[in-house]
């Protein structure tokens, strides 16, 4: 959601940072834009729509400069729009901003009775303006610790002026910022992805802090301007060059990576040698826990869903989920002999991170399931646990799901044989389970073709729905999701017994509804509830588990078969048919698969 890149060089950097905007994309945005100072004027560049488009407008004009901001938008404040787009630039400075200034309002007003003319409908002009008008009487440093104490809100800053060619303004309140290091140039990044083709020695700004980045130097401040020391991390470049390679879409190609992901992720936690689970570094003892509670936002709370059937079945926890957004917005009653779960794809996702902070504030303890090791909650987390999932570049989420769910589920495992919830065969049973998924999931994929028929129904549908019982009931909402996301089709996830207390009177002749019934002990239950369905004009697309016995339901339009596992790994093989589902179904409509409208990859702002 929204990205940053600033280079401060001693050659051109236009190019550079239309290049590091393209690693961007990923995060979702709806224009683009690029300033730089040369002979002591901004030149600015901006454009709705893609970073493409931007690159076009800049090399007619043949932009030059050696110090630059650029920035993709995701409309908070103001439509999507050229006049929107960042940078925002007065006089005097030129400003990128990720995140929302809650006060813009009031700032606004105070800077046009001063004369301040506004052009755009974004909160960040304020920051521009603000800064112009303290700059008249107050040094550079000084400015910005007082603008910093007048925003309210959220925020990630990049900001460059006109009378100084040597240097760019980083700050960080909420929303994260890199710092990068390279020979006789530096950078400024939103992530540490934009900045890997260009270094990979890395540090990153706290809340709170901002630095002077100029070509040889950095210096770090907090927020009353005392200097402050940064540790500088070398990051691994494993995925910066991660491509399509022969798929046309990033998301097919992930969908399709999931059995290899998978085997990853298993080979980092399972000793397969001993037939056991490794959690290194983790830093408490298992019995020390009496609850858990897992938090996450969209699909990472989907992934908190499954992990809560899985915690209940095999342990005595007293097991809660939350939804990020909604968690520190309640009075929570912190609880020492409970573990906070943290599970976020990008490690960035705001209101997830917020969460974590109250946590810790209360001295909680805290654990991080995420992707990016190198991400805000990973840092600030007392454990983490990644999902080894490589990059992951479409916006909804595919192969991170199974990778949250994979390391939830490991870790419900361990502490079940920790606290002797199971003994020492079911734990090692669990595990040799466990080692038949990856192949299971490879197979699952060979369904490709059915499914792509059946996307064509569903993607020109009124709306549709998801049903499912028990594990399947969060899969059920996953699925709808995923075809809000890409096919933009009104779809809703239900528990199936929940039908006949309302949505049934949804139900009308045609409409598409999958129904989730592996053959576990909700089969027979789920199977009554698709006839409930298909008794009033539903189509339904069954997805269940292979077996011998025969399905004796009638008037079933499609039937999808993964294998049946351990019932309690089936949710990763009923996940893929729906991931398929939801992307031919996008595909039909001729949508752009890997950035939807209206959503982002990674969510910075509340």
């Amino acid at each position: 959601m929204c990205g940053i890149v600033g280079i401060v060089s001693t050659k051109e950097v236009s190019s550079r940072i239309v290049n590091s905007l393209r690693k961007l994309e990923y995060r979702g945005y709806d224009s683009a834009g690029i300033a730089t100072i040369v002979e002591g004027n901004i030149n600015e560049v901006k454009r709705e729509g893609r970073v493409d488009f931007l690159e076009k407008d800049i090399l007619k004009l043949n932009l030059k400069g050696d110090i630059g901001i650029g920035h993709v938008r995701w409309a908070t404040h103001g439509k999507p729009s050229k006049i929107n787009a960042h940078p925002h630039s007065s006089d005097q400075v030129s400003v990128v901003h990720n995140g929302i200034i809650e006060n813009s309002t009031i700032l606004k007003k105070l800077l046009e009775k001063k004369g301040y003319i506004f052009k755009s409908q974004t909160d960040t002009e304020v920051i521009a303006h603000l800064v112009t008008d303290y700059l008249k009487k107050n040094s550079l440093k000084s400015t910005i610790i007082k603008v910093l104490k007048k925003l309210h809100g959220s925020f990630a800053l990049g900001i460059i002026f006109k009378d100084r060619n040597d240097l760019i303004i980083g700050a960080r309140r909420g929303s994260p910022l890199a710092v990068g290091y390279g020979p006789n140039e530096n950078y400024l990044g939103s992530d540490s992805y934009a900045l890997k083709s260009m270094t990979n020695k890395i540090s990153y700004l706290d809340d709170g802090e901002f630095c002077i980045i100029k070509k040889d130097q950095i210096e770090f401040f907090e927020a009353h301007g005392v200097k402050i020391n940064k540790k500088v991390l070398n990051l691994s470049k494993e995925d910066t060059y991660y491509e399509k390679g022969d798929y046309k879409y990033f998301m097919e190609k992930e969908i399709d990576e999931q059995p290899s992901t998978l085997n990853d992720c298993i080979n980092e936690y399972i000793d397969k040698h001993n037939n056991q689970i490794n959690l290194y570094n983790f830093p408490w003892k298992m019995n020390l826990f009496k609850s858990i509670v897992l938090i996450g936002c969209g699909t990472a709370y989907h992934s908190c869903l499954v992990a809560k059937y899985w915690i209940e079945q095999n342990t005595s926890l007293d097991v809660s989920i939350d939804i990020a957004s909604e968690f520190r917005y309640r009075k929570v009653r912190f609880k020492n002999d409970c573990l906070y779960v943290f599970v976020s794809q990008s490690g960035e996702t705001a209101d997830t991170y917020a969460a974590l902070e109250l946590c810790k504030k209360n001295k909680m303890k805290t654990c991080a399931v995420v992707n990016v090791v190198e991400s805000s909650i990973a840092r600030e987390a007392d454990l983490v646990l990644p999902i080894y999932c490589g990059q992951e570049i479409g916006v909804a989420s595919t192969k991170a799901f199974l990778g949250q769910m994979l390391v939830l589920y490991i870790l419900s495992i361990k502490i079940s044989f920790d606290q002797k919830f199971i003994n020492k065969h079911e734990y090692q049973s669990k595990i040799k389970n466990l080692l038949l998924l990856s192949n299971s999931a490879k197979k699952t994929l060979k369904l490709d073709h059915k499914i792509l028929n059946i996307g064509k129904v569903f993607a020109h549908a009124k709306g549709c729905m998801f049903l499912g019982r028990g594990y399947s009931f969060p899969i059920a909402l996953e699925g709808a999701l995923k075809l809000k996301e890409l096919a933009y089709v009104h779809a809703e996830g239900y528990p199936a017994g929940e039908m006949k207390h309302g949505p049934l009177a949804l139900i009308e002749e045609g409409m598409p509804v999958v129904v989730i019934a592996p053959r576990d002990d909700h089969y027979k239950k789920t199977m009554s509830n698709m006839q409930e369905v298909i008794a009033r004009g539903a189509k339904v697309l069954l997805i269940t588990t292979k077996s011998k016995d025969e399905i004796t339901s009638e008037n079933i339009w499609e039937i999808i078969e993964v294998d049946q596992l351990n019932n309690e790994l089936i949710p990763f093989l009923i996940t893929i048919p729906l991931q398929k589902l939801a992307f031919y179904s996008a595909l039909e409509k001729g949508y752009d698969i890997d950035k939807p409208r209206n959503l982002a990859k990674s969510v910075t702002v509340e």
